[in-house]
């Protein structure tokens, strides 16, 4: 009867921090609009594409929620969107503004057969991976010198709105945060409590 070999054991691969991967985890203003601009030239789904990457900043959605996102969240007369929440998240109600509007009503001509905003060719609900790739591509074509992924539109959106002055409660509340240490972060990382540092 052979010997019985015992292999040692390999550790698994060490995950490499985000912080490692990139100097930072949100996006500006100025960088998402390019990116929602590039979509909207790339492929035969531009409409589609650059309406997912307004709606997820303007929202700061997870991919996920992105993903489910249907038209009996929205509702047009008022101009609102239902968000639900996912991750036991707190869901709410957003206001939706003129260019989601408007971008929302074409999508909705161009794809009349869907229950989901953001459908494939087969006309079924996108795919996280196929809205992280639309997203990702996205950046690359927007010559962006990081590389993007869905949170980091999340992300953008909680700068966003600390950096306009925003209520820290309210943010909380906006991007469904249980824990307001969750939105803490973009505060910290606003520029609006420096802007009496220097004067000259």
């Amino acid at each position: 009867m052979g010997k019985l070999v015992v292999m040692p054991r390999t550790a698994p691969p060490t995950k490499i921090p985000n912080k490692d991967k990139r100097s930072r985890e949100h996006l500006f203003p100025t960088e998402v609009a390019a990116m929602v601009s590039a979509a909207k030239k790339v492929g035969r789904h531009g409409l589609r594409d650059s309406t997912l990457i307004l709606m997820a900043y303007r929202h700061g959605l997870r991919v996920s929620e992105l993903v489910a996102l249907s038209w009996e969240q929205i509702d047009f007369v008022s101009g609102t969107i239902y968000i639900n929440r996912l991750k036991h998240g707190v869901s709410s109600t957003h206001p939706l503004r003129g260019v989601e509007l408007r971008a929302l009503r074409q999508l909705q001509r161009e794809y009349p057969d869907s229950n989901y905003l953001f459908v494939s060719e087969r006309g079924t609900v996108i795919a996280a991976a196929t809205a992280r790739k639309i997203i990702e591509r996205a950046g690359v074509e927007a010559g962006l010198s990081l590389r993007v992924h869905p949170h980091m539109l999340r992300h953008a959106c909680g700068f966003y709105l600390a950096s306009r002055g925003h209520d820290t409660r309210a943010i909380q509340g906006y991007l469904g945060h249980r824990n307001i240490q969750h939105t803490v972060r973009y505060t910290e990382l606003s520029p609006k409590r420096f802007q009496e540092f220097w004067m000259n």
